[in-house]
């Protein structure tokens, strides 16, 4: 759908303080509103006691968090409202407050900073310009690995109902982090082993999700690089998600070209990222992410369906299907290689 344009002065100040509503829905999370009001309303006095920040400091945070509609007011009683119950109390069936409050505030907004120098090629040397150079920080990989995790576990389930994997034995999961997409793969088909191609400072960290969802025997890790490691063969599939992303865009058309090599005939790849639509009018979501991407990874590619469906047609593979999986957001795209 297309986005509306911008016709005038309101419209342009409301996209350019958007930061602000992101940064004020942070915030809301780093003092645990959400989840205090999943108890029951509260005013402010009172939310103010419980989290030990000054009265004036609350007032204003649960006004701005009122206007952009997280929470509702009554008679000076606050209140969630549903999206930020299901989505940002601690303990919600769907909560991924972790995600936005751990890798999006902390990680992600800093990164944007340095988007005008990689815009003009003027990019510090020390500045963090890969997942490589990211990822070799064992604090910053435990960071974005915890919080990774916990918002690729609902879209793994929807990517288990939208491909066919049963009598597949084994799956190649490259790029797979923490192992949420091959936990959801592995929880529906029974009979599915999985080996991970990660980064060492992220495949320590899998192992301990690994380990809590009860399949050590069913997984393991090659702790590498994934544009760089030897795949292994005789795969009944390959998972690629938010990999495309996150790497230089001169080397998607190699990792198509490896999983065609490394599958059995009859094999499925599924490529699961942030899409634009193939005439670039948005999604704004899908969009800006890919922008944020590109403020750590220079050289990375504005993908679209048609391109990508042309790429894996140039390899060989057929029954290509496409499907949305966070809508407004990311796609997959999943094929076959001939019997």
């Amino acid at each position: 759908m297309l986005a509306p344009l911008a016709e005038s002065a309101e419209d342009i100040s409301q996209i350019a303080f958007g930061f602000m509503a992101s940064k004020a829905l942070f915030a809301g999370l780093h003092v645990d509103v959400f989840t205090l009001l999943s108890e029951r309303p509260m005013k402010s006095e009172e939310i103010s006691k419980l989290t030990d920040i000054p009265l004036n400091r609350i007032t204003t945070l649960m006004t701005a968090l009122t206007s952009i509609g997280l929470l509702e007011r009554n008679d000076e009683t606050y209140s969630n409202s549903p999206g930020a119950s299901a989505f940002l109390a601690r303990g919600a069936k769907y909560e991924f407050g972790d995600y936005l409050r751990y890798q999006i505030d902390k990680q992600m907004y800093p990164f944007l900073q340095q988007l005008n120098s990689v815009l003009d090629g003027s990019l510090d040397q020390d500045a963090v310009d890969s997942y490589r150079h990211w990822m070799s920080d064992a604090e910053q990989a435990r960071l974005y690995s915890n919080a990774q995790h916990a918002g690729s576990l609902g879209p793994g389930r929807t990517i288990a109902r939208q491909v066919d994997l049963s009598g597949a034995r084994y799956l190649l999961d490259v790029g797979g982090g923490t192992g949420a997409m091959t936990i959801r793969l592995l929880e529906a088909n029974p009979e599915l082993e999985s080996t991970i191609i990660e980064f060492p400072n992220v495949a320590e960290i899998g192992w301990e999700f690994i380990a809590e969802a009860g399949m050590v025997d069913r997984v393991r890790y090659i702790p590498s690089d994934a544009t760089s490691a030897v795949w292994p063969g005789g795969q009944d599939a390959v998972l690629m998600s938010y990999l495309f992303s996150g790497v230089p865009g001169d080397k998607l058309p190699d990792l198509v070209q490896k999983a065609f090599d490394c599958l059995n005939p009859g094999g499925r790849l599924m490529v699961h990222d942030f899409m634009v639509a193939n005439d670039r009018s948005g999604p704004a979501m899908a969009a800006l992410w890919q922008m944020q991407h590109m403020a750590f990874t220079p050289d990375a590619k504005s993908v679209t369906p048609s391109w990508l469906k042309a790429k894996m047609e140039e390899v060989g593979f057929h029954e290509i299907e496409e499907g949305e999986t966070i809508p407004g957001l990311t796609r997959l795209i999943h094929c076959t290689k001939p019997a």
